[in-house]
């Protein structure tokens, strides 16, 4: 049966406009885990697309045609452990926005920064508030 997306993809995905998809995809493996599941590269080596999985999620990253400056963004991720999931972005070369704390509104997280400028807010749901 045909469908309006593909198999495998949530109705909403990411996509990450950056300078240098094989350092994004690298980023993402260190710190997510993430599957590389396609990769459209150009002739010139350029990535024209890629797309990762995390978890149970797919994240969709492109380069930035011409040279122009990537688009920052920000996204939120939860995770198995927040503390690991944040040292291992820090070891992959992230900045640290705010350090692993546990929350108001129940969940335990922190923020840190890739080596793009994207801020990624992670988080592990600790229960209701």
């Amino acid at each position: 049966m045909t469908t309006h997306k593909p198999a495998d993809h949530n109705a909403v995905s990411p996509y990450l406009l950056v300078q240098d998809v094989q350092s994004m995809l690298l980023f993402l493996t260190a710190t997510f885990g993430a599957v590389e599941i396609y990769k459209m590269t150009l002739p010139d080596g350029s990535v024209k697309h890629a797309e990762v999985r995390i978890d149970d999620s797919i994240v969709m990253l492109g380069e930035r045609p011409d040279g122009r400056d990537p688009v920052v963004c920000s996204t939120h991720v939860y995770v198995p452990s927040v503390d690991d999931c944040y040292s291992r972005a820090l070891a992959a070369g992230a900045s640290s926005i705010s350090a692993p704390a546990d929350q108001s509104y129940g969940d335990r997280s922190a923020g840190v920064r890739d080596p793009e400028g994207n801020i990624w807010w992670l988080g592990t749901y600790l229960g209701k508030a």
